[in-house]
């Protein structure tokens, strides 16, 4: 008569192996709720590394991608495509972007702590410079002229007189203000890479000279608000860095306004809408 298989005893998990050599022999009930607590750090762990390195979920609060992308859609993001291949002008691309600038702190004894300066208030424009960026508004401030009579504007509708401008004062900290971006996702049309000369006119894209054709650019940008500053005129895309526009560029924050994208702030480029579920696909 055949001998009957033995049946192969399940292994212990690590935890419980672990605490096996630390001289802990838990009882049956705590081992079951180790045994779970491995669980849920190993799927944590996993879905923290797909996260970081593979994929992340993103929400579009705005219509300035209409009609390719609709304020509500929700879609995944590839992070990987970027490891293999450069950006290119057209693609859809979401990168860490500037939403707003706070004052983290103020200096003792500078023009910030004289005119009284709060610490925690979003800053909206100094003297006539909008503050888009600390990038954007430092660059905006090594440009003007030593002993221009300058104000801060908050989102509270404060107004503080820090006073001219000392001589050669090229950053905020320079007036005293130690600053703190709050930084979100965005959502873009690449339009120009680092090197590349690009501009505006009668709603068309130039890139170096030549139109931007196909479906990617099939529509017309606008370019006639006082409140731009780059790409009305021919703007060269520094190295490193990129140039992007909304599709809906009528209702667009984009770089026509604070300028350019830094290559390490890219996140990846949409693949699947999930929401709404009549919009279901790859992007």
């Amino acid at each position: 008569m055949a001998k009957k298989r033995k049946r192969k005893e399940k292994r212990p998990a690590v935890i419980i192996r672990l605490c096996w050599r630390w001289g802990y022999h838990p009882g049956r009930v705590m081992r079951e709720v180790l045994e779970w607590a491995e669980v849920l750090v190993v799927a944590g762990s996993l879905a923290a590394l797909i996260m970081t390195f593979v994929t992340v979920r993103m929400h579009v609060p705005t219509e300035s991608m209409v009609p390719t992308i609709q304020m509500g859609d929700s879609f995944f993001v590839d992070r990987i495509t970027y490891y293999f291949r450069e950006p290119q002008p057209g693609d859809i691309v979401v990168f860490r972007h500037t939403d707003a600038v706070y004052v983290k702190s103020v200096i003792e004894g500078s023009l910030a702590d004289q005119a009284g300066v709060i610490p925690g208030e979003r800053m909206v424009q100094i003297g006539s410079i909008p503050v888009y960026t600390t990038a954007f508004t430092e660059g905006q401030l090594a440009a003007l002229g030593d002993g221009v009579l300058l104000y801060l504007y908050t989102d509270t509708g404060a107004q503080y007189v820090l006073g001219e401008k000392p001589e050669g004062a090229s950053t905020l900290e320079d007036l005293g203000i130690v600053v703190r971006e709050k930084r979100i996702r965005y959502v873009k049309r690449l339009i120009a890479v680092g090197g590349q000369t690009v501009q505006i006119i009668d709603g068309d894209v130039y890139v170096d000279g030549e139109p931007l054709e196909g479906t990617a650019f099939d529509r017309t940008y606008t370019s006639n608000s006082a409140y731009f500053n780059f790409g009305i005129e021919p703007t060269v895309v520094p190295e490193g860095k990129y140039f992007v526009l909304g599709d809906n560029s009528t209702n667009s924050f984009d770089s026509r306004y604070w300028g350019f994208v830094d290559e390490s702030d890219f996140i990846g480029v949409p693949y699947l809408r999930v929401w709404p579920l009549n919009r279901f696909g790859l992007m």
